[in-house]
């Protein structure tokens, strides 16, 4: 192993939730984003889930009624993918599967803002996944995000995390250079990763994906939400070790996420 050195006790949990997932391969239904539809269907093969993405207002209903997980990503904004948004929340809570929201750009809009806030109203996720600048957008402590690049690192959003899921209810999962993970009272910390990661698009949506996945076969949301971080941490920090930039570090993290039981 070419990562930290870390005890299986300390990933069990972890890897038990990874043994559910590949005996049960979980329908996660993602409304996200054009630019990482393929990296997120990929990463949740990888991972031994089942990926669908739809989005068309008129089927969402039907399709999230038979997901075990919904992750609402709003990188790509339109008044149809609100809608679809919308609806597709309000089922998933009527059905009882948690919904994972990823506020993606939260505070670098008003449009943004506004429906971050709608959807958190409406749909009440039960795990919020964004980077510092999105979670203190949301928490509205008037903190702007460069596009959706974070300007605030995950430590510095950690109180308002804490007072984020006290607000709503949800599970905060803030990433960044360490990741923290809240409900508002506890706080797990995640501490893997690779400089490297945040060159390559779409690894944060993934970590959201991936944290339906985990969500979908554990009811403990922080232990779930921290299984789907540590996995993404540990494996990106061991892709980075054999690749030589962005484009091998995307192929080596699909791999390493599709082997990481042989890791350990």
């Amino acid at each position: 192993m070419t990562c930290k050195i870390i005890s299986i006790k300390e990933l069990r949990p972890l890897l038990n939730d990874l043994k559910l997932i590949r005996e049960k391969s979980p329908l996660v239904h993602n409304i996200t984003n054009y630019v990482v539809m393929n990296n997120t269907a990929n990463g949740l093969l990888a991972l031994g889930a089942s990926p669908v993405m739809a989005h068309a207002p008129e089927e969402v209903e039907e399709m999230v009624a038979i997901a075990s997980a919904l992750v609402i990503n709003m990188g790509t904004l339109s008044k149809h993918w609100v809608e679809a948004m919308l609806k597709a929340g309000k089922k998933a809570k009527e059905r009882g599967i948690p919904v994972i929201f990823d506020p993606v750009g939260a505070g670098a809009t008003s449009y943004r803002s506004q429906t971050a806030t709608i959807i958190i109203n409406e749909c009440k996720p039960d795990i919020i996944r964004g980077n510092g600048s999105e979670i203190m957008s949301l928490a509205k402590s008037n903190i702007a995000t460069k596009g959706v690049d974070s300007t605030a690192n995950s430590e510095s959003a950690l109180e308002m995390g804490k007072d984020l899921a006290q607000k709503t209810g949800a599970v905060i999962s803030i990433s960044g250079q360490e990741d923290f993970i809240t409900d508002g009272k506890n706080v797990n910390t995640v501490k893997f990763g690779s400089p490297m990661m945040p060159k390559v698009t779409g690894l944060g949506c993934t970590a959201s994906a991936i944290t339906g996945a985990f969500a979908a076969v554990n009811k403990n949301l922080l232990e779930a939400a921290t299984n789907a971080m540590t996995i993404m941490g540990f494996a990106g920090e061991i892709a980075a070790k054999k690749s030589d930039g962005p484009g091998s570090l995307q192929i080596n993290f699909l791999d390493t996420i599709f082997n990481f039981h042989k890791l350990i």
